[in-house]
């Protein structure tokens, strides 16, 4: 099958389309065909001694392989675990536990780009923002691929959006820095995903089947759309990348694996 490697010494250029074999599922795995898989800037700083890597966590595609019989032939979605290979390939390993059944009005492409970021807003706001309906809430990146998700979120939650540097009671903070500063000392509380500093509550996004099943909901009542940047087919991987990396982007960037 073709999977996209990063190779040492771990740089864009050092991506490379590979053939390789067919991943095996084990207990509690079953394998999906991808046909859609999304990718996050900075997801490519591993170690090299990880290296080759396949990257990509987020993926939507279609069960073809369960030992145990139900999931097969099952349209699915799910961020999957970090600790091992990505879904850059035409077929990935997924555990069990981590998938969902993909909204039904979702294309591939978009149920790809949905993980990742709803995962991030739903943490970020329900568990760890404890947000309450009719609080004030100030999110930095808000055009950006967890941000705009964000923005959605927080209003069928029924919280009143404000600019940065507002006072609010919760910041949801996505880039850090200075914006991250400025806007945390008009809020009453501070979660952020992008760097840890004090007197904010900084966390990893986790793969949650049953949080992926909220969002579901919410994207069938018309509450919730990811939103795309660009879409890349997967020998293209190097220049999706780069796009993660460049400014302006507005949504996820997403490698098309079936064409």
């Amino acid at each position: 099958m073709r999977a996209v490697r990063l190779h040492p010494p771990g740089r864009i250029q050092d991506l490379r389309l590979d053939e390789v074999r067919p991943p095996e599922p084990g207990p509690g795995q079953v394998l999906v065909r991808v046909h859609a898989a999304a990718i996050t800037r900075g997801e490519l700083e591993w170690p090299t001694d990880r290296l080759p890597a396949i990257p990509s966590y987020e993926l939507s595609g279609v069960v073809t392989e369960d030992a145990h019989g139900p999931l097969a032939g099952a349209e699915v979605f799910a961020l999957t675990p970090f600790d091992r290979d990505g879904v850059a390939a035409d077929y990935a390993v997924v555990p069990v536990e981590v998938l969902a059944a993909k909204p039904p009005s979702l294309t591939h492409v978009q149920a790809a780009a949905l993980p990742m970021p709803g995962l991030s807003a739903w943490q970020a706001l329900v568990v760890h923002g404890r947000l309450r309906p009719g609080e004030r809430v100030a999110i930095t990146g808000p055009h950006g691929g967890i941000g705009h998700v964000a923005v959605q979120l927080a209003r069928s939650r029924g919280a009143a959006l404000v600019e940065e540097g507002e006072p609010c009671d919760l910041l949801f903070d996505t880039v850090g820095g200075e914006r991250l500063a400025r806007s945390a000392v008009s809020a009453e509380r501070v979660v952020t995903i992008a760097v840890e500093a004090p007197g904010a509550r900084y966390f990893v996004v986790e793969p949650d089947r049953q949080q992926l099943a909220e969002l579901t909901r919410l994207v069938d009542t018309g509450e919730l759309r990811p939103q795309i940047d660009s879409v890349f087919p997967l020998a293209e991987a190097r220049a999706a990348f780069e796009r993660t990396a460049a400014r302006g982007k507005h949504g996820k960037v997403v490698l098309r694996v079936i064409e």
